[in-house]
């Protein structure tokens, strides 16, 4: 779960300090750099387990060999100029066990963590286009059990939900820079609770490294840095495809949705067929108790709905997604709208119950109007419930969407908005004029509380974002059809429009 994340330097990301929630909600007009937030959040999870030029070409997304990524495109540039490294800094909440590609197994001696990266850019003097990343600096450090209630400032249950964390005791940082003799080291400290001080030390020289030290970890030499590489691994985002949605699988199709919705037949199949499927108070289902589930799901999002199941051939061996309206008919997938289909593959992986990060751009798309607070019912029940210990009924989940729809920010709980808009600066070089992306919470939100506070959005500033929408405030004294401002701004609105 990443509770806090910090960023310089990435594409037009200066100075971006943002608190994430359970659920998280980043509005804004087209081009003012919402998608460049996700970009960061995917690079930094493809840097933990992948080469530098290898994350790069995930965030391109370029159809090219690797090599010819021009890696520049991932810095801050104003004009033709290169405004220093790039740095992160990201708050995690890290799984307490897991597996290492070789299956063995990890226990983390803490789960709160911060780690540190920072990047630069290194030109090739042959080829003006083509560089390389270098590592500056690395580091992966712990919060103490005492200082977690200064951190985790969102709504959760303290004894239930935060002591469920776990916290042990720990003296060193797990990964570490140094700079002996003008040369960076970066050093993987050991991590073992038998052994004093926690064991050996590994060092690697920074100028050397293809990758960062995270993404070489283990689970017999660091298992708590393991397990925070494991969380930034199960950072996706989710780019919904009706194409591969509509497609039915084979019996042997990987029983896990795609980031693209791939495999959803399969996904639904196994959820419905496996043994450790359960109800939201714990208790074991059927299949059909399972279709069942995922039936009342989408029958908030269309009043035409008696079944969903999952057909199995057996001759062609095909997994096919079926949906029956109240008449008895079945339609497959491929004949249901792209909206319907997106819903379905949310409501499969409310099911999954993988923990991790899920970023979803724009999740209004194909939703009728009237159907968007289904929708983000649906994505707020995903994230998980900081009011219950997190295990496998509650998993480490966490949901974070953009939208330039008013329609959805009408609909969303003022302490999960933030607000992204361009801002101008100058560089400290030459004084040129730059734009970057700010994002601002609303007032008297948990974000606006904390050290140092967020920046704020003036209710005249969001109101001017709903419009038109916030034409309709104006047509009854004190009464809105977007409930969630009137909840939050009731007296200011009255005022307002008295």
């Amino acid at each position: 779960m990443l509770t806090r994340l910090k960023i310089n330097g990435f594409k037009n990301l200066v100075d971006v300090d943002i608190r994430f929630g359970p659920f998280t909600c980043i509005a804004g007009a087209n081009g003012v750099g919402k998608s460049n937030l996700f970009d960061a959040i995917r690079f930094l999870s493809a840097l933990a387990d992948s080469s530098f030029l290898e994350a790069a070409h995930v965030v391109r997304d370029d159809d090219e060999d690797s090599r010819s990524v021009d890696i520049r495109s991932l810095f801050h540039r104003v004009g033709e100029l290169q405004l220093g490294p790039m740095s992160f800094e990201a708050e995690m909440i890290i799984p307490s066990e897991g597996q290492d590609n070789l299956g063995q197994t990890a226990k983390a001696t803490t789960t709160f963590l911060r780690y540190k990266l920072e990047l630069a850019y290194v030109a090739d003097g042959a080829i003006s286009t083509r560089g390389t990343l270098k590592l500056e600096h690395e580091s992966l450090d712990y919060y103490k059990k005492g200082d977690a209630h200064q951190h985790l400032l969102f709504q959760h249950s303290a004894k239930s939900w935060r002591e469920s964390l776990g916290f042990g005791k720990r003296t060193s940082p797990f990964i570490s820079t140094d700079n002996p003799e003008g040369r960076k080291v970066i050093k993987i400290h050991q991590d073992r609770q038998d052994v004093k001080g926690g064991g050996r030390t590994r060092k690697l020289l920074a100028d050397s490294l293809p990758r960062t030290a995270l993404s070489d970890t283990n689970a017999s030499e660091s298992p708590t840095a393991l397990l925070a590489r494991l969380e930034m691994r199960s950072w996706r985002l989710l780019q919904l495809e009706p194409t591969a949605l509509r497609r039915p699988d084979e019996f042997n199709a990987p029983s896990r949705l795609g980031v693209d919705g791939a495999h959803l037949a399969k996904s639904l199949y196994t959820v419905a067929n496996s043994n450790q499927a359960q109800n939201g108070i714990g208790l074991m289902t059927s299949s059909n108790q399972v279709y069942a589930q995922v039936t009342n799901r989408l029958s908030q999002l269309l009043d035409d709905v008696r079944t969903v199941r999952v057909d199995r051939d057996e001759k062609r061996e095909l997994l096919t997604l079926e949906v029956a309206g109240k008449d008895g008919t079945f339609h497959p997938a491929r004949s249901l709208s792209d909206g319907t289909l997106r819903f379905l593959a949310l409501a499969v992986l409310e099911l999954e119950r993988s923990p991790g990060v899920l970023s979803f751009e724009e999740p209004e798309n194909g939703i009728h109007p009237q159907r968007i607070s289904a929708m983000l019912e649906l994505l707020q029940d995903i994230a998980v419930d900081t009011d219950s210990p997190i295990g496998d009924e509650n998993p480490l989940r966490q949901v974070i969407i953009n939208t330039h729809s008013p329609g959805v920010v009408a609909h969303v709980p003022a302490d999960s908005l933030l607000v992204a808009d361009l801002q101008e600066g100058r560089s400290r070089f030459d004084k040129t004029r730059f734009r970057y992306t700010r994002f601002s919470c609303l007032p008297n939100t948990w974000r606006a509380k904390g050290s140092p506070p967020a920046q704020i959005m003036a209710l005249g500033r969001l109101l001017s974002y709903l419009n038109p929408a916030a034409d309709d405030l104006t047509e009854t004294k004190g009464t809105t059809k977007y409930p969630q401002v009137k909840d939050h701004f009731r007296e200011q609105v009255e005022m307002d429009f008295k």
